[in-house]
């Protein structure tokens, strides 16, 4: 089992995150306005508040760095 820091990983694929959140956005409601900052901020917090700081995540999720 490996393990993993939730919040440093969202921060390292804000831009994918941020991406994958307007997409979301679009799909389940569309034409809502919202400030992407202000959504992307909301997400950080909610994934810091619900997780550890460490998380234990399966093998098959990491990959080692050659």
């Amino acid at each position: 089992m490996a393990r993993i820091k939730p919040d440093e990983v969202v921060y390292a694929l804000d831009g994918e995150f941020k991406k994958a959140l307007n997409d979301t956005m679009a799909q389940f409601a569309p034409g809502v306005k919202y400030n992407e900052s202000d959504l992307f901020s909301f997400f950080q917090k909610a994934v810091y508040k619900h997780c550890s700081n460490w998380e234990n995540v399966p093998d098959s999720c990491v990959e080692a760095s050659p």
